[in-house]
């Protein structure tokens, strides 16, 4: 039983120094860039999501969930804006992830449907 201990705690203990990196892994501004502003919220009929800056989001997709996870649509970036229409949509809280090229979520957030 000690020895079982043992190479628990010794398991453990191996690993924590890994959770915890020296260096940050967002820089110091990363919560006030802002990719997306995201218009009425909460919304009844329709939610804008407009794309802001000089940074070209070509092959950039959006991507909306319901609150348990189920994808509702995805949007490929074409423009400055998307407008989404949410007849579909049930009353709830919805999130919406932005992706590059790469698939990496560059900006990720939450909305709420009123109706």
């Amino acid at each position: 039983m000690t020895k079982l201990c043992f190479t628990i705690l010794l398991f453990f203990t191996c690993f924590a120094g890994n959770a915890h990196p020296e260096k940050p892994v967002f820089p110091d501004n990363f919560d006030q860039v802002k990719l997306v502003t995201v218009y009425p919220n909460p919304a009844t009929s329709f939610i804008n999501f407009e794309f802001e800056g000089n940074q070209n989001y070509k092959n950039y997709t959006l991507y909306i969930f319901s609150f348990i996870g189920k994808k509702m649509n995805d949007y490929l970036v074409d423009g400055t804006k998307i407008t989404v229409p949410l007849d579909d949509y049930y009353r709830g809280m919805y999130v919406y992830q932005l992706r590059n090229q790469n698939g990496i979520i560059v900006q990720s957030g939450r909305f709420q449907v009123v109706k």
